[in-house]
């Protein structure tokens, strides 16, 4: 199951000549420093207002088509790196990719858990989470937000879904290991020596996954 509507952001900008240091002064005046490059442009400082972008550009992923404009001239881009206060949690730069609606591109989209597991609701599993993102390729035009990751079919403790269980949406190419883990179901502390006293469990399965942990 795959998530592909996304509300294109629009974001005015304007040039800016200082660097370096004297940076902090924008700062200071509400105004966030930026810089776009890509493929087929020089890179260009520019800056954009702070305080209603900040807030916004902090939960934005690199998946999400940004209209920008710079001085009037329009360039479509990705959010490619965000660069941090920890200590006052707002962001003090980013780096915006400009691309070309003609070219492929990679990057990276979040995975959503959707469904419900029987293994969980009816078993008292576990839901342990792998990987949370997978890499695509695609146009982008293409491009999706998210992708959904059905957990409806894990319906026995053990079960696990991987890259290759994931549907990519139309157009779009995972790249990431098929192999990858994604999600599993697991029992909860306890049970598993419980199961092999029991007899459902066989011992040497379990024996197993210890090795395969210390590994």
């Amino acid at each position: 199951m795959a998530e592909q509507s996304q509300k294109q952001l629009n974001i005015s900008a304007t040039t800016r000549t200082i660097i370096g240091k004297q940076v902090r002064a924008l700062r200071r005046q509400g105004k966030l420093p930026a810089v776009v490059y890509g493929k087929h442009i020089s890179p260009i400082s520019i800056m954009i207002d702070d305080k209603e972008w900040n807030r916004i550009l902090s939960r934005l992923g690199s998946s999400q088509l940004i209209a920008l404009n710079v001085d009037g001239k329009d360039y479509t881009v990705l959010l490619r790196d965000k660069q941090r206060n920890y200590i006052l949690g707002t962001i003090t730069h980013v780096d915006f990719l400009a691309v070309s609606m003609t070219e492929k591109l990679r990057t990276e989209v979040r995975l959503e858990m959707v469904g419900k597991s029987p293994a969980v609701t009816d078993l008292g599993g576990v839901l342990v989470t792998g990987i949370t993102e997978v890499e695509i390729e695609c146009l982008p035009s293409d491009l999706t937000n998210i992708i959904q990751v059905d957990i409806s079919s894990l319906i026995r403790i053990g079960q696990a879904l991987h890259v290759e269980d994931i549907t990519a949406p139309p157009n779009v190419t995972i790249l990431t290991s098929p192999h990858e883990l994604v999600v599993q179901i697991t029992a909860q502390a306890g049970e598993e020596v419980a199961d092999i006293a029991a007899g459902s469990v066989e011992p040497e399965i379990m024996e197993k996954s210890k090795k395969e942990k210390e590994e």
